[in-house]
């Protein structure tokens, strides 16, 4: 996945930082909160350095091996990066600005380019793999960095003199000092929670603190306008943070629950209550703070039903992403053209329309079962549209909504309004559905923010697989071979946009073919190939991960997949990811689904 472009400026003493791709840990520092009672802002809370004393620079080290060094150092990003500082001369340090942009790289050389005796000069290269902003959001990168560093000894052991401006880290420092967390917003209709994904360096004993002061600020830009935040101003922190009994000591540390207090919060109606809750129980319970969580607002209890005992993650994971997608109708398929279920008794042909036809090339159900989406073959000749979209009932009839050459497998917003559809590759659909009446309009979706040649995206056409997120807010797709991510824009006028468009999957060598959404910030793909035909990914591109191979025989055509179940299609049947005997065994295994073998069968899930 590409990162926003970053140009180091080279001056007299810029910087080379380092942050690198694994798994990951933001650092931000401990609150500084005042004893008394007066609001203050969460965003305004000053940030200590997570660590004192860092350790000086191995004495005596030639220059290559100090800069490797230095690359390690900047994985600790407290007191500005002090921990770095420490390679550089004074005025190096004096002029570093190590806010400039934070780029993550693999396995970085250092090149001698000419060496005296009191100076050096060196070229770091290395691939990039990703970028992390100042709010610990990572983005997935790719292509060479190249920067040039000027050193010289400095009462007889070598300093770094001059550097690009910036941070430049090293991903396997980076996997050790970082941790990723997930920060929880509202999605427009208030009924889940938006995973919002961040990388922080903090210790245990500071995280509470940064993760408040993380979701007050907001979310990212690209998720701004999609997302509600509960505690957005005018809310603010009131008193210290502290652990359940008033305890300011060590919160979030072991036992011993949480209790925040929210200026501003008394004015909340019941439901923004709730949510605001949600926010920060799911967001703090989620990073293994541990509960109750006793939730003030302006001294008084946020709701009076959890003023004993406080709040826990039963109150609220109704809103959570895994629990509001839950899969509530099993295993369907499309076998030999129809819609098929996967029952106790066997595989038996779904009801209506959906299971007695044979022409069916895709089909989607909605989250609670009762619609159906499919794409049926015409049967007619060039220059004849070749697919219809149908739209229908489970168990009843169905009516064609729009017509094309290709038609993309069709995905329901998760609260069945629409089932959205790539026609020709180039046009995107809405089959909106309206329950009252019983009919379905078509609408164009506004895709020239992801398309448009002006747009700065990389995204190309054609589109052939586009799925809708279980919160409705991000769609994952597949354009010309590629993997990205889009926010779903929902304008005043009542029409659709997709927008920011976020490669993800970067490191991907062959083309994905398919893909589903597996959790809220967790995707999986089918790819072209027999070497690791599935993988995951996370929503901000930073872990790419191969799925075990066992039992499957490439290509690997579909994939469809729920926080609980994932199934693919090869190229001989239907298959079930399974775990070893015993239970607690961690190998995994893709099982064959009894009654869905063949290379014309597919998995159907909800969505």
């Amino acid at each position: 996945m590409r990162m926003r472009a970053w140009t180091p400026r080279l001056h007299r003493v810029s910087a080379l930082g380092a942050a690198a791709v694994a798994v990951l840990l933001v650092l931000t520092g401990c609150a500084s909160l005042p004893e008394s009672s007066a609001p203050q802002a969460l965003g305004t809370i000053n940030r200590e350095p997570t660590t004192d004393g860092p350790p000086p620079p191995i004495s005596g080290r030639d220059p290559d091996r100090l800069l490797l060094d230095f690359l390690q150092a900047t994985a600790d990003p407290a007191n500005r990066h002090l921990a770095a500082r420490q390679y550089l001369t004074q005025a190096a340090s004096t002029h570093w600005d190590d806010s400039a942009g934070t780029t993550i790289v693999e396995k970085p050389d250092t090149l001698r380019e000419s060496r005296s005796g009191d100076k050096a000069t060196y070229v770091v290269r290395a691939r990039k793999v990703g970028e992390l902003s100042s709010d610990g959001a990572y983005r997935a990168s790719d292509g060479t960095l190249e920067n040039k560093i000027e050193m010289s000894k400095v009462d007889g052991e070598w300093r770094i003199d001059e550097l690009p401006d910036g941070v430049v880290m090293d991903n396997t420092s980076f996997g050790k000092s970082y941790r990723r967390y997930v920060l929880y917003f509202i999605d427009p209709t208030g009924t889940t929670v938006v995973p919002d994904l961040r990388w922080i360096a903090a210790a245990k004993v500071q995280l509470t603190q940064r993760l408040l002061s993380l979701l007050t600020e907001g979310s990212q830009p690209a998720l701004a306008k999609v997302v509600r935040n509960q505690l957005a101003a005018p809310l603010s922190l009131r008193g210290p943070i502290t652990k359940f009994n008033g305890d300011p000591e060590e919160v979030g540390v072991g036992l011993g629950g949480v209790r925040i207090d929210f200026a501003g919060a008394g004015a909340l109606g019941p439901r923004d209550r709730e949510l605001l809750a949600a926010q920060v129980v799911l967001t703090l319970a989620g990073a293994d703070i541990l509960g109750p969580y006793q939730l003030l607002a302006d001294g008084k209890p946020l709701d009076e039903r959890f003023a004993t005992n406080g709040w826990s993650v039963a109150d609220v994971e109704q809103l959570s992403p895994a629990v509001y997608a839950q899969n509530r109708v099993g295993l369907h398929a499309l076998r030999g053209g129809a819609l098929v279920q996967a029952a106790d008794n066997g595989v038996v042909n779904a009801p209506g329309y959906f299971g007695q036809v044979n022409n069916l090339q895709s089909v989607a159900l909605s989250p609670d079962g009762q619609l159906v989406a499919g794409v049926a073959a015409t049967g007619r000749s060039a220059p004849e549209p070749a697919q219809t979209l149908m739209i229908g009932s489970y168990g009843g009839t169905a009516f064609p909504v729009a017509e094309g050459g290709s038609i993309s497998r069709p995905s329901w917003a998760s609260d069945g309004s629409a089932a959205w559809a790539v026609i020709d590759g180039d046009r995107v659909i809405r089959a909106v559905n309206d329950r009252a009446t019983g009919t379905v309009s078509r609408q164009d979706v506004d895709i020239s923010a992801i398309t448009a040649a002006n747009s700065g995206s990389t995204l190309r056409a054609p589109i052939t697989e586009l799925r809708i997120a279980r919160t409705g807010v991000r769609a994952a797709l597949i354009a010309d071979g590629k993997v990205y991510l889009a926010v779903i824009e929902r304008r005043p006028d009542g029409s659709f946009a997709l927008a920011a468009p976020l490669p993800l999957a970067v490191g991907l060598s062959t083309r994905a073919v398919s893909l589903s959404w597996l959790t809220g910030d967790t995707i999986i793909i089918a790819r072209e190939g027999n070497v690791d035909p599935v993988v995951t990914v996370s929503i901000d591109g930073s872990q790419l991960t191969p799925q075990t191979t066992q039992n499957l025989t490439p290509p690997v055509r579909v994939v469809s997949a729920s926080a609980d179940t994932q199934y693919v299609a090869d190229s001989r049947a239907v298959l079930q990811l399974q775990y070893a005997e015993p239970a607690t065994a961690t190998d995994r295994f893709w099982r064959e689904v009894p009654g869905l073998t063949g290379d014309n069968v597919v998995p159907v899930l909800p969505g």
